[in-house]
């Protein structure tokens, strides 16, 4: 009996065994046959200006105004907080946004005209409410693809952004990314912040542009340090370094996530900008080619010698050209700089903006010119509308 019972156990764990290195051996040739990137990995971008062959362009379709919350009262203009207070949770002006659906269907066609692969996230009934252990908000949009995803190398990074309306955002492009994995990409989403009462400073004292400014001098904004949370627009990419400010949607303990996350490759450097209302770098710091970057005139870079000690161009555009009567209800005139290299040669530009357009041309750079005026409204330029998938370029320094 007991030699029965011993010689079972033997053969149990013979089998244990086998089955055990058959799957190490499973797990090696596995790991043997992933570690490279697959040569047909669709998803590699460096940097700003690289030749640009894949994009996520951004839809406008089903957007609502964010319920009028703390953080969206920081983010915005005085003027236009009665429009929040009166319309949060609903659609934006129906005719506004069919004007806004037909630019950005012109600016798709337009871009593949110039031989760019054009992707779009799914549409969303952005009214749906929704609750948390936290929270109770409704959706905004996935108009700007810029604000949620971070492209570094072959890796997609999700933001975890700030605002309670943008919490079910990353839907629309969940299938996208998908497929970006399934072609060899890398997928990370940054964590998922609770967005509870304590991450805003419910008592956030600002009335003016005059009391931003002494806010932002103090590095006082409305999101607090209690868990990590950034929108992937405060960044800005040029090879192995990466800019990225403190704003009202990015703090320091989502910046020091991406720090440690994308080190010893890439460096992160924070940067900061006199500005009353930072939200958002890419309308006050873009970065348009190797050595040359265009810096908001109203909103000087307080660290702007490490780029000139460094051999960098920096050019300061002209005073955007939009009329004061335009709704622009989450961002400034300054979208005029809010541009999108095609490569270093080809930008698209504003088509209104006649002052920026011959800026570029003395720079030796063919303006693509489209009219996007009606979508700017909803808080971006060609620069936000837009994630660029892939750049055909390498890696590199351009600091050292």
């Amino acid at each position: 009996k007991l030699r029965g019972v011993f010689t079972g156990w033997v053969q149990r764990t013979f089998q244990s065994t086998q089955a055990a290195t058959a799957s190490q051996n499973t797990c090696a040739a596995d790991d043997k046959a992933t570690s490279p990137v697959p040569k047909d990995c669709l998803v590699c971008s460096y940097n700003e200006w690289d030749p640009l062959e894949e994009v996520i362009v951004g839809r406008a379709e089903n957007a609502c105004v964010p319920p009028f919350s703390v953080e969206v009262k920081a983010n915005t203009y005085e003027k236009y907080w009665g429009f929040y207070q009166k319309f949060g949770g609903q659609s934006f002006p129906k005719d506004h946004l069919k004007k806004a659906v037909a630019e950005i269907e012109e600016m798709c066609n337009i871009l593949k005209g110039e031989g760019v692969i054009v992707k779009r996230p799914d549409p969303i009934d952005w009214s749906v409410k929704y609750k948390t252990p936290d929270f109770e908000s409704t959706g905004m949009y996935a108009a700007m693809p810029r604000d949620i995803l971070l492209v570094v190398g072959n890796e997609i990074i999700e933001a975890p952004m700030a605002w309670r309306a943008r919490f079910f955002e990353y839907r629309a492009y969940r299938r996208l990314i998908k497929d970006y994995f399934n072609s060899g990409a890398k997928w990370t989403t940054a964590p998922k912040p609770t967005m509870a009462d304590e991450l805003y400073d419910q008592n956030y004292p600002i009335h003016s542009v005059e009391d931003r400014h002494k806010l932002a001098a103090q590095g006082k904004f409305v999101t607090t340090e209690f868990e990590p949370c950034f929108d992937a627009a405060d960044f800005i990419r040029a090879g192995r370094d990466i800019f990225v400010q403190r704003s009202q949607v990015t703090n320091y303990m989502g910046i020091e996530w991406m720090r440690r996350h994308l080190a010893p490759d890439y460096r992160v450097h924070i940067i900061s900008f006199k500005d009353p209302n930072p939200m958002h770098i890419d309308a006050t710091f873009n970065i348009i080619g190797p050595g040359l970057v265009l810096s908001n005139p109203d909103r000087p870079c307080h660290q702007i010698e490490l780029f000139k000690k460094a051999g960098w161009t920096v050019i300061q555009p002209p005073v955007p050209l939009i009329p004061d009567d335009h709704p622009l209800w989450m961002s400034s005139k300054w979208l005029s700089m809010n541009v999108l290299m095609l490569d270093e040669k080809r930008v698209m530009v504003d088509a209104n903006e006649t002052s920026i357009q011959k800026m570029f041309e003395k720079l030796g750079i063919a303006t693509i010119k489209v009219n996007i005026r009606h979508a700017n409204s909803l808080g971006g330029g060609f620069h936000c509308w837009t994630c660029d998938i892939r750049r055909r370029g390498t890696l590199q320094s351009y600091f050292d």
